[in-house]
């Protein structure tokens, strides 16, 4: 058995930005777990952490050295003659006569089996570790020792890299590896030694807790022991909790005030400026009327120190809020001195999408189409959804929203909220830009809805038509979130609208204002298909269905998603009773003889149906088929499919006893027409053939 030896890769760098770190730890363990299998090697139990200025691979135990293994080449096949034999032989250092005769599928070929002793681990690694970090697909990488040299997101500081106590001895961007880790940049050594035991501890007693998970700890415990008995609580934020934990080393919670005049202000507007300026955690108090929770004129910040005895750290950031909100408090108070409303013509002074050649003036205006459409469809009121649509892009002029961008829409529903427009109008425009992600909620108002889907449709049917279309993994303009925004929201939503409908309108009216060029592919398809990617994203990662039930829903007759979500349901459900999978690999192999026969329909003549299986099968089929749209009718597909699923025994019967090809054309073509109807009709709720059965219920 081979000896085992714990090992460590420590890459000391300059901060990385806190976002990066995550993806490039699974990056690291990806590129890792490679070079194990290249080599034959077991990567033991892999342990990655990461801090802002560190990245750390651990492994429980790699072997010293490879194991001796024996390999198997390949060479010209025996017809190739002596002569080929022979120069096999002399490459591969053997006597001709001890060459194999492998037997392939392809006929026979000379061979040779090798003996290939393993080598040292540490040779491996310094090969290999080199060309690993150099793999790591940071977002933007830069030369840190010339043009053409190597390249890393930070300048590298130091690397240790330890297979047991010994040096795996390479270098990299012109540092070279060693056995010495460093401390926090404060409050820490430039010096630790260590061994594999203590890495951590020493560590921590150099102020740098590596663990992601400890770090999140500390940090919530040091908020609980803050707030106790002051009648605060957290307004919980875990985005926010997680960038922190990758943005510190030893973070510490700090509790700070703020002048409550502040509390004047949107909510809004100082919860911005306190989570994305200053990375701060809001907190509220029970003391609002009727002891409803409102925010609460204090602060939790995080300091990447151990302690703060003096309040030194406490008062800079009090001083540094402090001019923020008023900085926050002299926009509102500009921009409220003109309305939402006389500020619209300043939209056709800023430019939207410079291919598109437009401003937010016609942006507004191709939302406003959008929104009326589905205003119709949903019952809303068109004259509503019109001037929210009118106003919904106004606060990209006010001051506020130049400042914090991040309140794009709320900036403008408060505005309208403050100039006495009807919640019918200002509501929507506050939420119209969410869902801004998966995890994002959807608007909560009917007009919200509405609003955000148009928006995100004119931008998607805008982008298209001029051929601004995402590829691989680039998408600078965020089309991808914009199609999952639309997707989200009708789903969950229930907003029953036909989508493709809604699509094709778009691309139609967008036509007219960007004819496309002759040749050019078809933009409003390339759209659907995006559209369709999503939509199967949406329902196998978020939702969590099979991506085979996806695709058999998918293909069946459906106008929207809350329809597709039910069909989903019902096919989950259905799919687990006992007649389900082998009906369903009874409709593949229906699939596979209509496709090769070529057969699209037909009329059934009943006169040329054979007493026995046959007609019990179309006696059967026109039974079921009547419940089958009794039951679409109410969009009942529990039912629906429960029904189809009867049907099993009647179609195996048929095949067992029935013979498809006959003979005679008419008979064959009837007994097509019958399996036709009875694939379409089924097929329509959804598609069994994309289904995949077990081998043991086909």
């Amino acid at each position: 058995m081979s000896v085992l030896r714990p090992f460590l890769l420590e890459l000391g760098v300059e901060e990385i930005p806190h976002w990066m770190l995550q993806p490039a730890l699974a990056d690291i363990e990806r590129l890792f777990r490679d070079v194990c299998q290249t080599n034959q090697i077991d990567p033991g139990e892999l342990k990655l952490d990461a801090t802002p200025r560190r990245l750390v691979l651990r492994s429980s135990g790699l072997p010293v050295r490879q194991a001796d293994r024996e390999e198997l080449v390949m060479g010209p096949p025996k017809a190739a003659g002596q002569g080929a034999a022979m120069g096999f032989a002399r490459k591969n250092g053997v006597a001709p006569e001890a060459l194999l005769t492998e037997v392939t599928p392809k006929g026979e070929y000379f061979a040779v089996r090798r003996q290939i002793q393993g080598r040292e681990l540490r040779d491996i690694l310094a090969e290999a570790l080199p060309v690993l970090i150099s793999k790591i697909p940071w977002p933007k990488a830069m030369y840190w020792t010339g043009k053409g040299g190597q390249t890393f997101i930070r300048p590298i500081r130091w690397i240790v890299a330890l297979l047991g106590d010994n040096i795996v001895e390479f270098e990299f961007a012109g540092v070279k590896t060693g056995a010495l880790s460093r401390g926090h940049r404060r409050m820490g050594s430039d010096e630790i030694a260590f061994d594999h035991a203590n890495y951590e501890e020493r560590l921590e007693k150099n102020g740098v807790i590596l663990s992601a998970d400890k770090r999140r700890k500390r940090i919530q415990d040091g908020i609980r022991k803050l707030l106790r008995g002051k009648g605060l609580t957290l307004i919980a934020d875990d985005s926010l909790l997680n960038d922190i934990v990758y943005l510190t080393e030893y973070p510490t919670p700090i509790l700070g005030n703020f002048d409550a005049k502040f509390l004047d202000l949107p909510q809004e507007v100082l919860s911005t400026v306190m989570r994305h300026h200053q990375r701060y955690f809001t907190l509220q108090s029970a003391d609002g009327p009727g002891g409803q929770k409102q925010m609460a004129p204090h602060f939790i910040a995080i300091m990447n120190m151990k302690a703060d005895k003096k309040g030194y750290v406490v008062k800079g950031n009090e001083r540094v809020l402090e001019a923020r909100f008023n900085d926050g408090r002299f926009f509102w108070e500009v921009d409220r001195q003109r309305s939402l409303a006389s500020r619209v013509p300043d939209l056709a002074k800023v430019t939207y999408q410079t291919k598109l050649n437009s401003n937010y003036a016609q942006k507004a205006n191709g939302i406003r189409e959008g929104a009326v459409r589905l205003a119709g469809r949903l019952g809303y009121c068109e004259s509503d959804i019109t001037r929210a649509a009118l106003l919904c892009k106004v606060d990209l002029t006010t001051e506020l929203v130049k400042e914090m961008t991040e309140l794009q829409g709320v900036m403008g529903g408060l505005y309208a909220k403050a100039d006495g427009e009807p919640e019918t109008v200002w509501k929507p425009i506050y939420e119209h830009y969410l869902p801004q992600s998966m995890d994002d909620a959807i608007p909560e108002s009917l007009g919200g809805k509405i609003l955000s889907i148009a928006d995100k449709l004119d931008t998607l049917e805008g982008c298209f038509g001029v051929g601004l279309i995402p590829s691989g993994s680039k998408d600078p303009l965020g089309l991808r979130r914009a199609a999952q925004g639309v997707v989200k929201t009708m789903v969950e939503g229930n907003l029953r609208v036909p989508l493709r409908s809604a699509v094709t309108a778009g691309m139609q009216a967008n036509a007219l204002l960007y004819p496309p060029a002759a040749g050019e592919p078809n933009r409003e398809t390339q759209l659907w298909e995006f559209f369709l990617d999503r939509i199967r994203s949406y329902f196998r990662d978020v939702r969590g269905f099979a991506y085979d039930e996806v695709n058999a829903v998918l293909a069946g007759q459906w106008e929207n998603l809350p329809d597709v979500l039910d069909r989903l349901f019902a096919l989950k459900l259905v799919r687990q009773t006992e007649n389900f999978e082998p009906l369903a690999g009874s409709f593949k192999r229906i699939g596979n003889i209509l496709k090769q026969a070529g057969a699209t329909g037909g009329t059934v003549n009943p006169a040329l149906l054979e007493t026995g299986p046959e007609l019990d099968l179309s006696n059967e089929m026109g039974r079921v088929l009547a419940q089958v749209a009794d039951h679409r009718k109410r969009e009942d597909y529990i039912q629906a499919l429960t029904a189809i699923a009867t049907l099993r025994p009647a179609v195996d019967a048929f095949f067992d006893k029935v013979l498809v090809n006959a003979p005679d054309a008419a008979v064959r073509a009837n007994r097509l027409a019958l399996l036709g109807r009875l694939f379409n009709e089924v097929s329509s709720i959804a598609d069994f053939s994309e289904i995949v059965v077990s081998s043991t219920s086909e």
